[in-house]
């Protein structure tokens, strides 16, 4: 959470048994999650206080968090939405950490988040005003610099663009070091370390 655009949130997680001793499809405890995005807030329920982004970034810290080294699939849809920047460029990393020892599909519109991906599919939604589909295409290195361009320069796709397009990339292939938590977050992420 510290490096996910929640710098002092804090996740709880509340077992309360239930009046029952017999077993039932769900087990024997009431599992809530309690959280708070913002410092000096209380922790409240998931459910109740989270937005979608929040939602999706404490869906990946979990998942990066709990993740063990068997094959499975992960889907991310807009795991990145209300961030940008440098959290962005943060989740985009958590996202490729994860996907070392598991199948992650993330439906982004960052280009922060795209450039960190193994792969990249673009998706694009076509109509004739009558009926409406959609299309899958794996992008070659050369259309993922122009999709990448695309997505930080929008309509017009300007040389600068593609120049940046192609350092994101390459920035993105580079191994990393852990992302540093800020000075403030230090003691809280010390508690939480993690691989990233």
């Amino acid at each position: 959470m510290q490096t996910l655009g929640m710098a002092g949130g804090r996740f709880q997680v509340e077992i309360t048994p239930l009046t029952t001793t017999e077993p039932a499809s769900h087990g024997v405890d009431q599992i809530e999650f309690r959280v708070t995005a913002n410092p000096g807030q209380p922790l409240r329920p998931l459910a109740k206080v989270a937005s979608g982004g929040e939602l999706s970034r404490l869906s990946l810290a979990v998942q990066v968090s709990c993740a063990a080294r068997e094959t499975r699939c992960m889907v991310f849809d807009e795991v990145d939405s209300g961030i940008g920047g440098a959290v962005a460029e943060i989740v985009g990393r958590e996202l490729h950490s994860l996907a070392e020892s598991s199948q992650v599909l993330c439906v982004t519109h960052l280009p922060q988040v795209a450039a960190q991906g193994h792969n990249h599919l673009r998706v694009a939604k076509l109509t004739d005003g009558k009926t409406t589909r959609t299309t899958l295409t794996q992008l070659s290195p050369d259309d993922r610099v122009e999709e990448i361009a695309r997505m930080l320069g929008g309509v017009e796709i300007t040389a600068k663009a593609r120049e940046h397009a192609k350092e994101m990339l390459k920035t993105a292939a580079t191994p990393k070091a852990p992302v540093a938590a800020s000075a403030e977050e230090a003691p809280r992420a010390k508690a939480t370390k993690r691989r990233t």
